[in-house]
């Protein structure tokens, strides 16, 4: 049985970090993702009190990322802040042990891999929340967010730098977000990633038509 009161404090607590989070990685974002997390966690057999807690958290580090134009790890920063929320917590020194974890292991280029069926879980959430339609969104909002271009065919995107008028949500499909569907790593996270995909791919040869005036 889930123990809402404990979820409940720390999504409280998480919400009022994001009061200056841009956009594209904002409380909506959050919330987005624990819905995915209550959607795939039962079906993975997941402690559902450990993922929801680490699914208001994992983002918390995210504004110091984006302060320092990369150079801060959010999910290293996010777990050192996420344990001064959740130590005194009625949860055992495991599922505590594990919420840092998840927190630690959820990031795309992170150095730490997600071992625990929650931090799967977790990993799995974030990641399809940055493909299909929403990922689209999100991708364009971040480059808005950078003063981006709209697009750049003139450049190889490969080469672009990140945090530049150059990264642009054409950029962040093609260095990161078409990479994801191969990088899920549950049963049920695959089945929403594979559709997800299909879109995403569709949507962006659309794009790319277009701005050439081909259609």
């Amino acid at each position: 049985m889930r123990n809402l009161s404990n979820i409940e404090i720390v999504k409280t607590h998480a919400e009022k970090l994001f009061i200056d989070a841009s956009g594209s990685h904002d409380w909506d974002h959050t919330l987005r993702v624990c819905r995915l997390c209550e959607r795939i966690g039962p079906v993975e057999g997941a402690d559902m009190d450990v993922l929801l807690i680490a699914a208001c958290l994992h983002d918390i580090g995210r504004y110091y990322q984006d302060a320092s134009n990369g150079a801060v790890c959010h999910a290293e920063k996010g777990a050192r802040i996420a344990w001064s929320i959740i130590k005194d917590l009625p949860l055992s020194e495991k599922q505590k042990e594990n919420i840092i974890h998840c927190i630690k292991s959820h990031r795309f280029r992170g150095n730490h891999a997600p071992k625990s069926a929650e931090a799967k879980v977790l990993f799995d959430a974030d990641k399809l929340d940055a493909i299909g339609a929403v990922g689209v969104a999100r991708a364009y909002l971040f480059a808005g967010e950078l003063g981006a271009r709209l697009h750049s065919p003139e450049i190889n995107v490969e080469e672009a730098k990140s945090y530049s008028k150059d990264d642009t949500g054409y950029r962040e499909f093609k260095v990161k977000l078409n990479k994801i569907r191969n990088k899920i790593l549950t049963e049920e996270g695959r089945k929403i990633a594979k559709e997800r995909h299909s879109f995403m791919e569709s949507f962006f040869k659309r794009f790319l038509e277009e701005y050439e005036g081909t259609r």
